[in-house]
């Protein structure tokens, strides 16, 4: 059989449906972050990065560069095994201790990624706990639906941020059932926030425990950074908050957070903890200076809070059509998989800019978008030429100026 032609028809529709991911070939430029080379043919030598989910720019912040360098120069390279098996630094257990502290919590636990403690932490609390049932708002990631899926537990749908959904869909649980809430403080593709004071209290009301998902929150929001639940001031009365070092603390990992029996219960089954290799200690110090300086420092949240506003205002004056929310993520509305890709691609060519198009399955069809994430190194004159240059596509491509 002939593998490939199996292989190469299904990318085919992928491609004739507009589709098809075409990745970047970039490298980013240690301080000079937005910019990055591009090493694409048909771009300029230099782009500016408008799309990075290192929000806050802490992936290029010298406390953190020559914390990761100090490391290596002391433990080298490699976490040399799993956790188990000869893999656990000191510099892991440090960064536990600190991510415990921004949540008020007992523990912590460090993954390789946000994906993998999400997967990991979902598919063990579902399939150990007795007669456990996870509900899940409708939007919830990738990686949460992976773990429920892998958990085999009964799952419940309920609509998105919406309370009175989840109160009526809990209330008709049996009263044995071990009920797990899970959803997210920021959804990343359409940036809006999750009422999470409601959440808790019908969660309460009902006994159950909450799942919350942190990635597109911590370091940004709070006065601490510890995400919208620090700032709401409910993070003591969530079960479980899940987090990642890949985003705002700009470097790679995730991590779950709670009691310490429930953090000892995830090591002790979660077999993505098990078998897999542990983070290189000097990963772990980069990030655990990332979060140590986010706990005092809000220069970098507050410039990043204005450069948001600052382009929001700039694309209403333009009648660029963008989702309102009250969050740092700015959905550009296109609607069209090709034109989404197409108007990437010019504003990469002609312009300099790259933002990566969104389209299905990330999002659902008829909801392709540019999605930008403006961070404290854009400049003005940054927002002005990329507004400039949305005003342009917009009239050379005839997309609607409707507000979105």
């Amino acid at each position: 059989m002939d593998f490939d032609t199996l292989f190469n028809a299904q990318l085919d529709t992928l491609k004739k449906e507009g589709n098809y991911r075409i990745f970047a070939e970039l490298e980013r430029n240690c301080g000079a972050f937005p910019r990055a080379r591009c090493h694409d043919v048909d771009t300029p030598d230099e782009v500016t990065v408008w799309c990075s989910n290192d929000y806050l720019g802490m992936g290029q912040h010298p406390k953190v560069i020559a914390a990761m360098k100090t490391a290596i120069d002391s433990c080298g390279v490699g976490a040399g095994g799993t956790r188990n098996i000869s893999g656990t630094n000191h510099e892991h257990k440090l960064l536990e201790r600190e991510l415990a502290d921004l949540h008020g919590k007992d523990d912590a636990l460090l993954f390789t990624s946000g994906y993998v403690s999400n997967w990991a932490a979902l598919s063990t609390l579902g399939s150990r706990l007795p007669d456990a049932v996870i509900l899940s708002d409708e939007l919830n990631h990738a990686s949460m639906i992976e773990g429920i899926r892998h958990s085999r537990a009964d799952k419940v749908i309920w609509r998105h941020n919406d309370p009175e959904d989840l109160d009526r869909r809990l209330a008709a649980l049996p009263s044995n059932a071990t009920k797990i809430v899970a959803f997210e403080s920021v959804y990343s593709m359409d940036g809006d926030i999750c009422p999470m004071k409601e959440i808790v209290e019908v969660a309460e009301k009902h006994g159950a425990m909450t799942y919350l998902d942190e990635v597109h929150a911590v370091g940004l929001y709070g006065p601490r950074g510890g995400g919208i639940s620090e700032r709401e001031g409910l993070a003591d009365r969530i079960t479980l908050i899940e987090g990642t070092l890949g985003k705002a603390y700009g470097v790679v990992g995730g991590y779950v957070s709670g009691s310490r029996a429930m953090c000892d219960f995830i090591r002790s089954f979660a077999s993505g903890f098990i078998f897999t290799t542990a983070l290189p200690p000097a990963v772990a110090a980069a990030a655990r200076t990332s979060i140590a300086h986010l706990k005092d420092s809000q220069a970098e949240r507050l410039r990043q809070r204005d450069r948001v506003a600052t382009l929001r205002q700039r694309l209403d004056q333009l009648g660029i059509p963008h989702l309102h929310n009250d969050s740092h993520i700015i959905p550009v509305m296109i609607k069209d998989p090709v034109k989404c890709r197409q108007l990437a691609d010019i504003l990469m060519q002609d312009y300099g800019i790259y933002v990566q198009p969104i389209n299905y399955p990330t999002v659902p069809k008829g909801t392709e978008r540019l999605r930008f994430t403006p961070g404290p190194l854009h400049s003005d004159a940054d927002i002005e030429h990329l507004a400039q240059a949305l005003s342009t596509l917009w009239r050379r491509c005839a997309i609607s100026h409707a507000v979105a």
